[in-house]
């Protein structure tokens, strides 16, 4: 029989044919695949021709077009939809392709070709997209190992190879301690909780086959939970088992993996001839180097941490009032923020929730696209990977752009948190590719029969992650090396964190903030409320992840930590992290540190995007008009459709005309007086 993974997708759009695959189709496919990628390889390093960008740079892009067409639906099923199975697949494949990574970058034969094109760069007549390609390509090369020798280079794949497994492992283990634990309420437990908490607990026992409801890990779930609950003692117990994911002992704890994952980071880049990872990782980010990654993250944290203490002496009071005695806890803090909410802007989430309804919420993502950029969304009736995915065509001017699957709801088999992954990427080189873009979010799924409502943040996260999709399908390069959201890391959060500031546009909720049951708009005193408390809180979050970022960076910058949960204890003690927050990702569970190699040293980068973000959409207001037309045919030109063609800094500075400063960043978050 054919596998369907192979064999030419006669489907529309050239989706995926989810309906015929199986978890047993992907192992061969992938040997297969691997194979036909090796061969491609091999061909190009021993084409007796004089290389040139077509035979050399080109076939680099095409080679391994049918391993990422087959890794491209793996690693979606994997973290949206995880089964044993793909577990074991997944802990299968991580150490082939960082081996066939490895076989890449030390391939004397294909490293001579590209230096040879690099050295005589300025008479090949290049675009400057392709000189961009040429240039990245080279650098590649360097930095995973080309130019190393000997043991150096065994040494250097040993690594590599190490890394690829301990990443996946990591988060399995992440995965399983959050699958594994809930906690089942009933009778006065379930006193203070709105309905909409009850559904969403009631659901999650049903899932998990309880006789009750229950709280799971699921921030969709314990978020709410902590806010809600006035039993001290639950929220404690639910905050406790949340934190101490990663670190429960046994074999799923992740503090060992994280130690050798550091010691491991330091010594690819002691071999690459760093003095540090944080010096090797920053090299091609913005930032440029770890001083000023530090230098943002402290003009930013000493007026947050301000903000932050003068909130908890406040909650300290509300504690006091209460009959208990002591510190303000962080098991407290949601819940005491909350009250303090509804006191200081009469705003009550249980109030606000029916009006931020998740399809709604969707087609105000969608009818800001439609502002903005022209573009236009049909809905598709086609096979996806799980019932809960749902899939729209995306077109401008009656053209085919892109087709988007949203898979929004919680469930054991996701992995936490929220993304946006591309299936198939848009590129030029072999015809018009438009992509298959994904997000993935964690929302609370309601009862059958009653409608998903979101939380404020929750419609932030929609928005934020739809933001990173628009980047995949306005790209319009020629080269999939650089499209879509393949930019530097600090600059990849742009897009969607600027997103998410269409979301407080007044006429956006005035339009699609609509009561679940009885239709109506927001009422406009409520949206005053609303948006006047924008900056509410504004001191913990800030400080929840200005204290993982300086972890982040101090774990990489300088000799690796032996016991890295000390090391974070001293970072922590350093800065003065109030005792009342932890972080927002402690070591054990920092998945996007540990579980590869995408946000580590680079956790900051939220915050770097921020500061153009906050920037970026005062060229909307500056212009009167969040829905501008000449600024968003500019944000797309500048920022949204070159992907990596050109150097992040100098896409801002096309867009804005200059780099701005954290003033706007401050000014944002309500901190700029704190």
């Amino acid at each position: 029989m054919t596998n369907p993974l192979l064999s030419a997708w006669d489907t529309q759009f050239d989706l995926p044919p989810f309906g015929a695959i199986t978890d047993e189709d992907f192992a061969p496919a992938f040997e297969a695949a691997l194979a036909e990628a090796r061969g491609n390889l091999a061909a190009i390093a021993d084409n007796p021709e004089a290389p040139t960008f077509a035979n050399t740079i080109e076939a680099l892009e095409r080679a391994d077009a049918t391993l990422n067409r087959v890794l491209g639906v793996f690693y979606n099923l994997a973290g949206a939809d995880s089964t044993p199975r793909r577990e074991e697949l997944q802990r299968a494949f991580s150490p082939k392709l960082a081996a066939y990574a490895a076989e890449i970058s030390m391939n004397a034969q294909l490293f001579k070709r590209v230096e040879t094109l690099w050295l005589s760069r300025d008479d090949l007549a290049l675009s400057a997209e392709q000189a961009r390609v040429l240039m990245l390509t080279r650098r590649g090369f360097v930095r995973a190992g080309a130019l190393l020798q000997g043991q150096d280079r065994d040494r250097y794949k040993q690594v590599q190879e190490r890394l690829a497994v301990l990443g996946t492992e990591f988060m399995q283990n992440l995965l399983a301690d959050e699958r594994d634990w809930h906690m089942e309420i009933s009778g006065e437990d379930l006193d203070g909780l709105p309905d909409f908490v009850l559904d969403t607990a009631r659901a999650a026992g049903a899932e998990k086959g309880a006789d009750s409801p229950v709280v799971t890990l699921s921030r969709s779930l314990i978020t709410p939970f902590l806010q809600f609950s006035p039993r001290r003692d639950l929220r404690q117990t639910a905050f406790e088992a949340y934190t101490a994911r990663g670190a429960n002992g046994g074999e799923t704890d992740n503090r060992a993996i994280a130690t050798e994952i550091l010691s491991l980071r330091e010594t690819r880049a002691r071999l690459l001839g760093y003095d540090s990872f944080a010096q090797f990782k920053l090299e091609t980010e913005m930032a440029g180097h770890p001083d000023r990654v530090r230098d943002l993250l402290m003009e930013v944290w000493e007026p947050a941490r301000a903000a932050a203490l003068k909130d908890a002496a406040t909650m300290t009071r509300m504690l006091h009032a209460d009959g208990y005695n002591g510190d303000l806890e962080p098991w407290d803090w949601h819940y005491y923020a909350e009250r303090r909410r509804q006191q200081e802007h009469d705003l009550d989430e249980a109030e606000l929730k029916p009006y931020l309804q998740l399809d709604r919420m969707i087609e105000a993502a969608f009818s800001v696209a439609n502002r903005l950029f022209g573009l236009e969304f049909t809905p598709l009736e086609v096979p996806l990977y799980h019932e809960d995915a749902r899939a729209w065509e995306v077109t401008r001017d009656g053209r085919h752009q892109a087709v988007f699957v949203g898979d929004y709801f919680a469930r054991g088999s996701k992995r936490s948190g929220a993304w946006c992954s591309a299936m198939r990427s848009q590129q030029k080189l072999d015809g018009d590719i438009r992509p298959i873009v994904v997000n993935v979010c964690n929302f609370a799924k309601a009862e059958a029969g009653k409608p998903a409502l979101l939380s404020w943040d929750d419609a932030r996260t929609l928005f934020h992650e739809f933001g990173h999709a628009l980047h995949q399908m306005l790209s319009n390069v020629t080269y999939e090396s650089i499209s879509g959201t393949s930019v530097a890391r600090d600059f990849v959060e742009l897009p969607s964190q600027l997103y998410e500031h269409w979301l407080e546009v007044p006429e956006v909720l005035g339009e699609f903030a609509t009561h679940a049951e009885t239709g109506a708009a927001m009422p406009k005193p409520m949206l005053d409320r609303l948006l006047a408390a924008a900056t509410h809180d504004m001191g913990f979050q800030t400080v929840e992840f200005v204290a993982s970022a300086l972890v982040d960076l101090s774990f990489h910058d300088g000799a690796a930590p032996t016991d890295p949960m000390q090391a974070q204890a001293e970072v922590l003690e350093a800065i003065g992290m109030p005792k009342a927050i932890r972080m927002r990702h402690a070591t054990p569970h920092f998945a996007h540190v540990f579980a590869g190699d995408g946000y580590s040293s680079g956790y900051y980068s939220y915050m770097w995007s921020e500061v153009m973000d906050a920037d970026a959409f005062e060229a909307f207001l500056d212009a009167g008009d969040p829905f501008h037309a000449e600024t968003a045919r500019l944000l797309e030109k500048h920022i949204l459709s070159a992907g990596g063609s050109v150097e992040a800094e100098d896409l801002y500075r096309a867009f804005r005309g200059r780099l701005p400063g954290v003033e706007a960043l401050l000014k944002g978050r309500g901190l700029a007086a704190a």
